[in-house]
């Protein structure tokens, strides 16, 4: 074999191993990837599935009671975490974000007044707005006092939108639930 045989097979040679080398450095950045994507997803799963029920310290119920042939009691009761508050709707202008209960207009239905609140009333000074808020901790039943004017069943929605706060006065964006 000749000297240029020789520079040709080595230079072939040579080639081959750095598209070899080339190719398995491509192959291993590929696994490593989907292995970080997966260990991502995984993460993300576990991150969502477990403080997804941490932050939502409040739970809605909603029932009706009849008081007479057209009139009933809508109840939206909220039970909250040990630890957190929402606030009530009868909190000053300034202060943290009031509980708001909202029904959807129905001509067949006639609210008797404002929604009441039954439960424990608190009260503090919190520094941050400069006054005393009023809040509930533990359970509070928004009970709305209705008169259907018709025979045939009704439905009656509306919403809730309410802040929910700690102790540490670490607080959840405000959030809005539609019935």
């Amino acid at each position: 074999m000749t000297n240029n045989k020789l520079i040709q097979l080595f230079l072939n040679l040579i080639s081959r191993t750095e598209k070899f080398k080339k190719l398995k450095f491509f192959i291993c950045i590929t696994v490593i990837m989907k292995r970080l994507l997966f260990t991502i997803y995984l993460l993300g799963a576990l991150i969502t599935t477990t403080f997804g029920q941490i932050l939502k310290p409040v739970q809605w119920n909603f029932s009706a009671k009849k008081l007479d042939k057209k009139t009933y009691e809508v109840h939206l009761t909220a039970n909250i975490s040990q630890g957190w508050h929402i606030y009530s709707q009868y909190t000053p202008k300034g202060g943290p974000v009031p509980t708001a209960v909202t029904f959807t207009k129905n001509t067949a239905i006639l609210s008797l007044g404002k929604p009441q609140e039954v439960g424990k009333l608190q009260q503090k000074v919190e520094k941050a707005f400069d006054m005393e808020v009023k809040y509930f901790s533990d359970k509070v039943d928004f009970v709305q006092v209705v008169k259907v004017k018709t025979q045939l069943p009704q439905n009656f929605s509306g919403s809730i939108a309410f802040k929910a706060c700690n102790e540490n006065n670490a607080c959840l964006l405000p959030k809005k639930i539609l019935r």
